[in-house]
């Protein structure tokens, strides 16, 4: 599926890879991969909205040095193998400059292995699994939202204070994100106290969770930890209200488990949940004000963090277009390394050695259908140092 979204002028600049862009007065072209159909539509819905958004106001101040922004999508459907297929269609058949918008990890993964070859970057706002910027990590391959374990930081913090030593049982999507943020929160947790007592992993876009209940119930957990999204969430939340498993035990959960985008599908079956997060819509700040009255009178919706995160990449690669005065691959990589840029949540720092960016996270609880505040955690405490041995 492909859609083509030729923008007009505006204010923050992007930057592209591979040519001396710069020099010519066509579009940046900028490709998106991203689910647009299947579990993890929604996030790609909050994926497009907020990329939307960015480019409109991009181009209304002009542009990136007089040229237009061009967004082309196509649909990665939340599986690596259609993800490759996408990405490399879009950097030999649409000779993009730069691509964003993959979601799951395994494709982030994979796309970025593409992105080498081809000799272009790539940034994720999405996905989580700490690999993509330690053991996994590329020099072509970047992330401006928060990883597994800066989101397990601000979580253990609030579990510690408000549940010491608890007895946690985890709950994942079998796959490089699920396991990787079940690892993270599991050793944030257990370095705070907690006490591990079961876990198991459930398919992507499972349909029925109650064959795992029985392994819970005898677990005696006081939390359950998930890391589903998407519509698997809706599931399993609801699956859990309908057999009381969630009347005496704590839900926590990684960062996109619960969003604006499927909460009103959970419904009451979501209060009381908490996350560690690096988003939320009441950050009291002018910026973040703006942001969301932007975004709501765009889409009729809120904002979540993956809706944040890709507004925030545009202007993370306008950027490093400006600061290396052009989009060749290897002038940007270097001008991306240690940039500062402003977004909706604050100033983010992007690491120069391992491509991650830094900002502040928060513990977050589902309150009445509404997120709010209920801890802090500097990024910096959360995870290892700033290195990467593949480059």
């Amino acid at each position: 599926m492909k859609r083509i979204i030729a923008l007009a002028s505006a204010t923050f600049a992007l930057s592209a890879l591979g040519g001396p862009a710069m020099a010519q007065t066509g579009p940046i072209r900028i490709g998106v991969v991203t689910p647009l159909t299947g579990t993890y539509a929604g996030i790609g819905q909050q994926v497009k909205w907020g990329l939307d958004l960015a480019a409109r106001q991009i181009n209304g101040g002009g542009g990136i040095a007089g040229r237009q922004i061009e967004l082309i999508y196509e649909d990665e459907e939340a599986n690596p193998a259609v993800a490759v297929q996408k990405a490399e269609k879009l950097f030999q058949v649409s000779k993009v400059d730069f691509l964003t918008g993959t979601v799951n990890s395994g494709a982030t993964l994979a796309v970025g292995q593409v992105a080498e070859r081809n000799s272009r970057l790539i940034a994720t706002t999405v996905s989580f699994a700490d690999s993509i910027t330690a053991d996994k990590c590329s020099p072509n391959v970047f992330r401006v939202n928060a990883r597994a374990g800066m989101q397990s930081a601000a979580l253990a913090d609030w579990m510690a204070a408000t549940k010491p030593n608890a007895n946690v049982f985890y709950l994942g999507p079998d796959y490089e994100m699920g396991r990787s943020t079940v690892a993270a929160f599991k050793s944030a947790a257990e370095a705070k106290g907690a006490k591990s007592v079961g876990e198991v992993f459930a398919p992507l876009d499972n349909k029925d969770y109650s064959p795992f209940f029985g392994q819970i119930r005898s677990a005696r957990p006081a939390v359950i930890y998930t890391s589903v999204a998407g519509n698997d969430t809706v599931r399993l939340f609801t699956q859990l209200a309908e057999f009381g498993l969630n009347r005496s035990v704590q839900v926590v959960g990684a960062s996109g488990t619960v969003t604006s985008q499927n909460m009103p599908a959970i419904g009451k079956a979501a209060d009381g949940f908490v996350t560690g997060v690096g988003y939320a819509t009441g950050i009291d700040t002018p910026e973040n004000k703006k942001f969301v009255a932007d975004f709501q009178a765009a889409n009729n919706a809120a904002p979540d963090l993956y809706g944040a995160d890709s507004y925030g990449v545009l202007f993370f690669y306008k950027a490093a277009v400006e600061k290396a005065k052009s989009t060749d691959t290897d002038k940007v990589r270097e001008a991306m390394r240690g940039l500062q840029w402003s977004t909706p949540q604050g100033i983010k720092t992007m690491r120069a050695g391992d491509h991650q960016a830094m900002q502040e996270m928060y513990a977050m609880r589902v309150n009445n259908g509404k997120f709010e505040i209920v801890g802090r955690v500097k990024a910096d405490a959360a995870i290892g140092p700033d290195t990467c041995t593949r480059f």
